[in-house]
């Protein structure tokens, strides 16, 4: 990687430069990643302000470990480190161009910003192997090629004991395919769909900050979103159509500050969520030719959050919250299939900081939440893949000389895989740690990844698959995707 910034002409330049090349430790496949990334980035004053133009862009192609079935482990078909599909993998770019300018205006600030983004994706994956397709597999393609047009544009004013903003923004996909293919080793079979989509959107905002007095201050933020739905399918042109919604929404915080350590604040909001166009237009199911259930475009969710923060000086800061989300629906994974269900979830969370010394600091982060469907089911109301406990700490220290260590913990407590909570992962844990040492124009760090050399699973979903011998309504079981080995790395830094 290389990146450095300089004076050019009136303005300043940026640019950096990044290639990438890895092979991971699996046992059957090289993961033979090839990836650059570029950033070009010129600013500088014009019109009393300051302007910026920006391109951006990468290009990445990989092989892919998928997730492995836990069965096949178990049967010594596959070590953990292996793969039932060896051809699965992808390519994807993206590059974009981007301006924007900030300075004052109309008694204010203003704040003006537009980009333009071609992304292109064709991702092959197989989650259930021969159970959909026993001769040829159940490998399928992904193939996303879109551009994005977008602005932003945004007014502040500070009006005595107010602070005003006003925002209009908005961004055009026009999606020239996104499609479903059946394959066989990165080669396609058949078609199960083929879209162009068109979609848009336009939000307007307004929000104002408050301050009462030394104590007490509030923020209120109105906006208003409408988003406008194209799609034109094939093969089955019934899953064509056009549709549009909108939505309002409200933000709302109150803060106070009894003491000069300590602030209390109770916030409320709503949002939403855009669903897939297509689920949106959907009048046939295009696997199996059964009537589909259109999707609602714009979907509510409302949330409410209490909580403390403690400033003790330099040394010591702390946080806790208690909060409540409700979604009118959510995407429930099964593999790459989806369903959508009414869903609540409530949790804890505290966050400690401590610095006991200018050179050393130390921070533990803790979450807990639950999670439950809104809807009546005798199967049980656990949302599958939703963690209880989640827990981070790490601390770090540098010396007057330049050394420097740091090590860092990560807990996912186990969580259900299927909604009565009978089968469920059986949790994670991971220990990074780093030593090196910063000179005026050296660096030389070392890190060794996953001390412990744990095989926790970086993932795991419970969904039916088949293996070659199996029944062929499959077996359930699950399917997971483990913790790469413990690994060193070494990188060097030159400051030129």
């Amino acid at each position: 990687m290389v990146a450095d910034s300089a004076k050019l002409g009136p303005g300043d330049l940026l640019y950096g430069l990044e290639l990438q090349s890895l092979s991971g430790p699996w046992t059957d496949i090289d993961e033979n990643v090839r990836k650059v990334s570029g950033l070009l980035k010129y600013s500088g004053d014009v019109g009393g302000g300051r302007g910026h133009l920006m391109i951006m862009g990468y290009d990445n192609r990989w092989n892919s470990p998928d997730q492995i079935s836990q069965r096949a482990v178990d049967q010594g078909l596959i070590s953990e480190f292996g793969s039932i599909d060896r051809t699965v993998g992808g390519e994807a770019s993206r590059y974009s161009l981007s301006g924007g300018w900030k300075g004052p205006s109309v008694g204010g600030e203003l704040s003006a910003e537009a980009y333009a983004i071609a992304s292109k994706l064709d991702l092959f994956s197989n989650f259930t192997y021969l159970l959909e397709d026993p001769v040829d597999g159940d490998q399928f393609e992904q193939v996303d090629d879109r551009r994005i047009y977008g602005f932003e544009v945004s007014q502040q004013w500070e009006l005595g004991a107010d602070r005003w903003r006003a925002e209009v923004d908005g961004r055009y996909d026009d999606i020239r395919q996104v499609g479903l293919f059946h394959a066989r080793a990165r080669q396609r079979l058949d078609l199960v769909r083929d879209d162009r989509v068109k979609e848009g959107s336009v939000g307007l905002f307004v929000a104002n900050d408050h301050r009462f007095n030394d104590k007490l201050r509030s923020y209120v933020g109105l906006r208003y979103d409408h988003y406008n739905f194209d799609v034109g399918s094939e093969p089955l042109a019934a899953n064509s159509g056009q549709a549009e919604d909108g939505k309002a929404s409200i933000k709302a915080s109150l803060v106070y500050k009894p003491v000069a350590p300590l602030e209390l604040y109770a916030s409320y909001g709503q949002g939403f969520h855009s669903n897939d166009a297509r689920g949106v237009t959907i009048t046939v199911d295009p696997v199996s030719g059964d009537p589909a259930q259109p999707v609602t475009p714009l979907v509510r969710s409302v949330g409410g959050e209490v909580g403390a923060r403690v400033y003790l000086g330099d040394r010591l800061q702390a946080t806790a919250a208690v909060w409540t989300l409700q979604l009118d629906s959510e995407l429930l994974f099964v593999g790459d299939a989806g369903n959508t269900e009414v869903s609540r979830r409530g949790g804890v969370e505290l966050g400690l900081y401590y610095f006991p010394a200018k050179a050393v600091n130390a921070n533990l982060e803790v979450s807990y939440s639950g999670a439950r469907f809104r809807d009546s089911d005798p199967v049980g109301d656990k949302i599958p893949g939703s963690i209880p406990l989640v827990v981070s700490a790490g601390v770090s220290a540098k010396s007057g000389t330049g050394w420097l260590a740091s090590a860092q913990v990560r807990y996912f407590s186990p969580y259900p895989l299927i909604e009565d909570e009978s089968v469920k992962s059986t949790g994670s844990g991971l220990v990074n740690v780093r030593v090196g040492r910063d000179l005026k124009r050296v660096g030389l760090y070392v890190d060794v990844l996953n001390v412990l050399d744990s095989n926790d699973h970086d993932v795991d979903y419970y969904h039916a698959s088949r293996l070659a011998g199996e029944p062929t309504e499959g077996v359930e079981d699950v399917h997971y995707h483990v913790f790469q080995p413990r690994s060193v790395r070494a990188s060097l830094r030159y400051r030129f």
